[in-house]
């Protein structure tokens, strides 16, 4: 499980560190957003990062999926979000996934595959809510009761199959079947320790073949659903026209471009796991990202700061795997909820020793 720990040093107007034995980054005063990320694989150079915060400026998030789920894209539209260009650390591996910006910081957890698992305990992330330094990483199923948030990506095999064909044949010059094989090696550990993870989501990113195209099996065109879980403080879920309705909706006109096989959306109420959630899902893809706004606007509770704010981001990213389609739309839905959560809590963190002064 990956997980994201925020935090900010504009109204104390102190410093916050992450150093590495030779080196540290001091000095941030403003907001400083921190994410710990899974991401590919990478080798520990000559020690770790150490990450220390203020206490009563911590908000801890977490992110689950497999490997090859669109992980590291999703920390990158998080980071966009949040505001600043985010580079790998000067002196660092220019190929790791962990990324700093004035604004935040994603910090790659997977050096869990490299190296052993001492003091990898649910104490290490407890430790970064109440202002102590810890190294990274912090690998632990059990973290899940100190999570202020928590984002399951849900890749169906199909998909998943078609993605690492991709990614591992097209791009990696891996074989088929050494393909089939990786996939068939994980599956025991993906279904003991990861796939369950999911049921205790706050908010998950379903993805699965279209429903547009009978029988597609090449996973081009997706069928995505946004599931968002009911009662969660400082969530309120995104909705399509009316809220708590039953809406299909075929957007494609005068206002919407769209190429066969089209596109359609669904909003509505579903059980999943026994916990009441809404659905916001989208089949097919887009031609014209500029046009998105015609979607936008039809949606309600995007937690944007200014009208067009998630077309714009859509724009700004348009080169990033699954800006054509649900993926990038609700990863990016998923962004600008989590930056108003965090607002939220900060705010009233900050609003507690005032009312406490009060009584």
């Amino acid at each position: 499980m990956a997980v994201c720990t925020l935090y900010t040093t504009q109204s104390l107007n102190s410093t916050c560190s992450i150093s590495t034995p030779t080196k540290t980054r001091l000095g941030f005063n403003q907001k400083q957003v921190v994410f710990f990320a899974t991401g590919k694989r990478i080798v520990k150079r000559d020690g770790g990062y150490k990450i220390t915060c203020l206490a009563d400026k911590t908000v801890v998030i977490g992110l689950a999926a497999d490997s090859g789920c669109g992980k590291s894209t999703f920390m990158r539209r998080l980071t966009s979000v949040f505001g600043g260009a985010a580079e790998p650390p000067r002196g660092g591996n220019p190929d790791s996934n962990t990324l700093i910006s004035d604004t935040t910081t994603v910090i790659c957890l997977d050096d869990y595959h490299s190296l052993d698992r001492t003091g990898r305990k649910e104490k290490g992330v407890k430790a970064i809510k109440d202002g102590i330094a810890v190294e990274k990483p912090i690998y632990n199923h059990r973290v899940r009761d100190l999570l202020d948030f928590s984002i399951y990506l849900d890749i169906s095999n199909e998909v998943k199959f078609a993605w690492k064909i991709q990614r591992d044949m097209a791009e990696r010059g891996h074989s088929l079947e050494s393909i089939k094989a990786s996939i068939e090696a994980r599956k025991p550990d993906f279904e003991a320790y990861i796939d369950p993870q999911k049921q205790y989501a706050d908010a998950v990113i379903e993805v699965l073949p279209t429903q547009l195209i009978p029988d597609d099996n090449e996973g081009k065109i997706l069928r995505v659903r946004l599931i968002m879980k009911e009662g969660v403080k400082y969530f309120s879920p995104v909705y399509l026209f009316d809220e708590g309705s039953t809406i299909s909706w075929i957007p494609c006109g005068r206002k919407l471009t769209c190429s066969y096989p089209g596109i359609k959306f669904f909003y509505g109420p579903e059980s999943y796991f026994g916990h009441e959630v809404s659905v916001l899902e989208m089949d097919g893809q887009f031609d014209r990202l500029d046009e998105l706004i015609y979607v936008e606007s039809h949606l309600s509770s995007l937690s944007t700061k200014f009208y067009g704010e998630v077309t714009q981001q859509m724009l700004k990213h348009a080169d990033f795997p699954g800006s054509n389609n649900g993926t990038g739309l609700f990863q990016t839905i998923t962004g600008l909820k989590i930056r108003d959560l965090y607002e939220q809590i900060i705010a009233s963190k900050a609003a507690a020793p005032l009312e406490a002064s009060k009584a």
